[in-house]
Order: C-alpha cells, then sequence, then structure tokens
C-alpha cells in the first residue's frame, strides 16, 4: 500500500469511526427510550468519572462536549481497525466483533480509571442494548470488499 492509500484507508476509518458512533448514539436514545439502557457510558463518564472537567463546560453545551468525545473516540477506534490484519479484515463478522471487543476493552480499563461503567450496576438489558450498539458500530466502521469469507 503507498503511502496515499495508507493515509487514505486511516482518513475513511475515522470518518466511518464518527458514523459509527453517531449511529451508537441513535440506537442508544431508543433503548434508553425503551427502557433497556438506563444511562449510556459516555455520559457515566462524564458525569462520574471528570465531573470536575464536565463542569467547566457550559450546561447548556454538556451535552453536545459529551457526544463530540464519544464521535473522537469512535473515531480513534475504527483507526485501529485498519491495522488488524488482512485475514481477520475479510471475515464478514470481524467488525462486529471489533466493536464488542472495543466496548470489552473500555470496561476492562477505561472504565475502572473513571470509576463509570461497574459491571455490577449494569442490568441484562443495558448488557444487550450496549452490545448491539457496539455490534452496529463494528458492522459501520467494517471496509467494504467484495472478497470477505
Amino acid at each position: 500500500m503507498g503511502d496515499g492509500d495508507y493515509s487514505r484507508s486511516v482518513g475513511e476509518a475515522a470518518v466511518r469511526g464518527v458514523l459509527g458512533a453517531m449511529a451508537m448514539t441513535g440506537l442508544r436514545r431508543v433503548t434508553i427510550g425503551l427502557g433497556l439502557l438506563r444511562k449510556p457510558p459516555p455520559e457515566e463518564i462524564a458525569t462520574e468519572g471528570v465531573p470536575r472537567l464536565l463542569a467547566r463546560i457550559p450546561p447548556g453545551k454538556r451535552g453536545a462536549a459529551i457526544e463530540l468525545a464519544h464521535w473522537s473516540f469512535g473515531a480513534l477506534a475504527s483507526v485501529g481497525y485498519v491495522f488488524l490484519p488482512e485475514r481477520l479484515l475479510r471475515r464478514r463478522a470481524s467488525g462486529p466483533l471489533y466493536g464488542l471487543a472495543i466496548w470489552a476493552l473500555y470496561v476492562a480499563t477505561v472504565a475502572p480509571l473513571f470509576e463509570a461503567d461497574r459491571a455490577a450496576d449494569r442490568t441484562t438489558g443495558d448488557r444487550i442494548a450496549l452490545a448491539l450498539d457496539h455490534a452496529l458500530y463494528g458492522v459501520i466502521i467494517q471496509r467494504p470488499t467484495s472478497r470477505r469469507e
């Protein structure tokens, strides 16, 4: 892959990551509205993990700041997907499994740092809703290819 191809695929991955995070937000609105999800992880981190940082943001802009942080993380995580081995990228399930792996990594590493998303506090509905939105994210970030297995 030439340098231009590499930059383009990283840039495209970042865009797919933002779109994937946006789609997650839409699905979360539905799952929250249906009572399946009580509080999404980005909001938990903002309100429980970094409340002093959030306090610096005007109250009317906090929701947008939380969402922009989520989209930024979605872009960054999607760029990581580009670096998976080619043989994995060709698999149909690679995107959704990557999305679920991002969630597992978050729960194991990031959430404890911010004292957010405690597994013991999650209901079955929460877990199902979060698994669905992370799998959806993975579907969206998955690069198109005609050679999938």
